[in-house]
């Protein structure tokens, strides 16, 4: 039996308004993932501490503080730090349509703004992360 796609949804920062993010990971469960929810006030630090520990196959961030700038490349290279580079990482919240060719140029595979469906990020997600071997 193969093993599930593993991702971890977290909310880094001081922003305190974690709906979305719980949405996306009851609706990635629904799609047939597993799925790890951090909480909310994580660190770029905890966040990838816990992808590693979880062995997650992919990272959610969901930023609405305007704070994408600095977290998403953060994240990224603490997991090039921690030789965890195979973990993918997509996103979602209050990002601006110009900055999202710069966050993808530094490793962030997706973002879905607002409106995007909870549909359309599960196909994503089935057809760009596969679980680890």
């Amino acid at each position: 039996m193969e093993r599930k796609v593993r991702i971890l949804i977290a909310k880094p920062g001081l922003d305190g308004h974690d709906r979305g993010a719980k949405v996306v990971a009851r609706a990635l469960r629904d799609g047939g993932f597993e799925v790890v929810y951090t909480g909310l006030h994580q660190t770029p630090e905890q966040i990838v501490n816990a992808a590693i520990q979880e062995d997650v196959d992919g990272i959610g961030i969901s930023v609405l503080s305007g704070a994408h700038k600095y977290l998403f490349p953060r994240i990224i290279e603490l997991l090039k730090e921690k030789r965890a580079e195979d973990i993918k990482i997509f996103g979602g919240g209050i990002v601006p349509n110009e900055d999202i060719p710069q966050l993808q140029g530094q490793g962030v595979q997706a973002i879905f703004t607002p409106g995007t469906s909870t549909e359309d990020i599960i196909l994503w997600v089935k057809q760009n992360i596969q679980p680890k071997v």
